[in-house]
């Protein structure tokens, strides 16, 4: 595993910060402040720290016992934000609600319910997003005509306080802009009835521009921040 160091992510760092600002320069998208959550998938605790280093607050992960390890040995900094963005097992999710603060991949009410259960055990109001398949390609996400509906269900978990949406680029790259644009409409269309939705989170290390122009308001950044990760670790968040 490579050792990641606080100069490399900060100087990497800055390449994505001008990144962003070079695409609100030539578009319109989103006025406010767009959050980096820094991908430490594949990455040992070195990274989170050097993501700390570099001023990032908000860490995300993918796979639960992969995170349970790392953040063992890792000092958390107050305001420190842990986000879960991989795939939700039913079987672990009341550990998942137990050791982040955010899952941003929402997308089934039994999970939703296992989640709400380990964030009660925890005495914890547990922040979530709700995956959206606006591309219809994959199978992960609600579809943009269960939007509604589903989050509505969610309002009846107590324990859970849903702060917006997120989704996946597509796979065809030049759908990429009309997908993410279409996420933000439904987005806009959500806020104006739920009062705790601030989050859009979309884009990553290849797309970012486009998710900018959208008006995303969260980039998950891995690759751009830290390199390339070691091979059996390519898939999924980049």
């Amino acid at each position: 595993m490579p050792v990641i160091q606080p100069p490399q992510v900060a100087v990497a760092l800055e390449n994505v910060r001008s990144r962003i600002a070079h695409a609100r320069a030539i578009g319109a998208g989103n006025p406010g402040d767009v959050t980096i959550l820094a991908i430490t998938k594949g990455f040992g605790p070195d990274a989170v720290d050097a993501a700390f280093a570099a001023g990032l607050t908000n860490i995300g992960e993918n796979y639960y016992q992969e995170a349970a390890d790392k953040f063992a040995g890792v000092s958390w900094p107050k305001g420190a934000v842990r986000h879960f963005v991989g795939r939700v097992q039913r079987n672990k999710a009341r550990r998942i609600a137990a050791l982040f603060d955010v899952v941003q991949t929402v997308d089934d009410l039994a999970v939703a319910r296992a989640l709400a259960e380990g964030a009660a055990a925890e005495r914890k109001t547990l922040d979530v997003l709700v995956q959206m398949n606006a591309a219809l390609d994959v199978r992960q996400g609600i579809r943009p005509d269960e939007l509604s509906e589903f989050v509505s269900a969610l309002g009846e978990y107590k324990n859970l306080r849903v702060r917006g949406l997120m989704t996946m680029g597509p796979r065809d790259a030049t759908a990429t802009a009309d997908v993410f644009e279409r996420v933000r409409l439904h987005f806009e269309q959500l806020r104006r009835a739920s009062p705790h939705f601030d989050t859009l989170s979309m884009g990553m290390s290849d797309d970012l521009e486009l998710a900018i122009a959208a008006g995303s308001t969260m980039l998950r950044i891995g690759t751009a921040i830290f390199g390339a990760r070691p091979a059996k670790m390519t898939r999924g968040e980049r």
